[in-house]
C-alpha cells in the first residue's frame, strides 16, 4: 500500500539519505541549494511517499522570492527536489508526488511555482513552461530552458529581469 504523508512525518535523516541516494552526495553545490538557502520547507506543500513503510520518495516546497532591479519583489515558491528511491525509479512516484503537491498548492501556494528541471517533462505532465523566466538570474550556473514556472492560485509571474533567492 502507498501512502502520502506530510513530510514532518518522516525522520529527516531519513529523508536525506533517499535524497543522497537519488541525488548524490555533492548535490549541496547545486544553484537549487544556493536559491532556498537559509530557509525551511514550506509544511503545507512538502510530502512523503511510503510503501510497506518505506520511505520511497519526497517532494519540498520552498519559500523564494523574484527581486526586480527596481525593488519590486514577487514571492515564489520553489518547487523540488522531486526524490524518488533509484530502483524504483519509473514506477509512477514522483508524478504522484507532484500530482499531490499540485492539488495542495491549488489553495495553499503564496506564490507562483518555480523550479529547475526537465522542460519536456515538467511542461507535457504538470503546465510548467519557461515563457516567463527569459529574463530572470539565478545565483550559481543554469540553464535558461530549465528555468520553468507555473502561475497557480491566483498568482501571477513575475517576467521583468530580476534574481531568484531566498525569502
Amino acid at each position: 500500500m502507498v501512502e502520502l504523508l506530510p513530510l514532518s512525518d518522516i525522520a529527516p535523516q531519513t529523508v536525506e539519505a533517499l535524497l543522497d541516494d537519488a541525488f548524490g552526495a555533492d548535490r549541496f553545490g547545486r544553484t537549487a541549494y544556493r536559491i532556498r538557502k537559509g530557509t525551511d520547507a514550506i509544511p503545507a506543500l512538502s510530502f512523503a511517499l511510503v510503501e510497506a513503510g518505506a520511505l520511497v520518495g519526497t517532494i519540498q516546497c520552498w519559500p523564494v522570492a523574484h527581486r526586480a532591479a527596481d525593488g519590486a519583489e514577487t514571492p515564489l515558491v520553489m518547487v523540488g527536489p522531486v526524490a524518488v528511491r533509484p530502483d524504483v525509479q519509473r514506477g509512477g512516484y514522483g508524478r504522484t508526488l507532484m500530482a499531490h503537491m499540485l492539488a495542495a498548492a491549488e489553495t495553499k501556494a503564496d506564490g507562483a511555482l518555480m523550479m529547475i528541471g526537465d522542460p519536456e517533462y515538467y511542461g507535457r505532465f504538470f503546465g510548467f513552461d519557461a515563457d516567463a523566466t527569459g529574463a530572470w538570474d539565478l545565483p550559481g550556473p543554469f540553464e535558461k530552458r530549465r528555468l520553468l514556472v507555473r502561475a497557480i492560485n491566483g498568482h501571477g509571474l513575475p517576467i521583468a529581469a530580476g534574481m531568484i533567492g531566498p525569502r
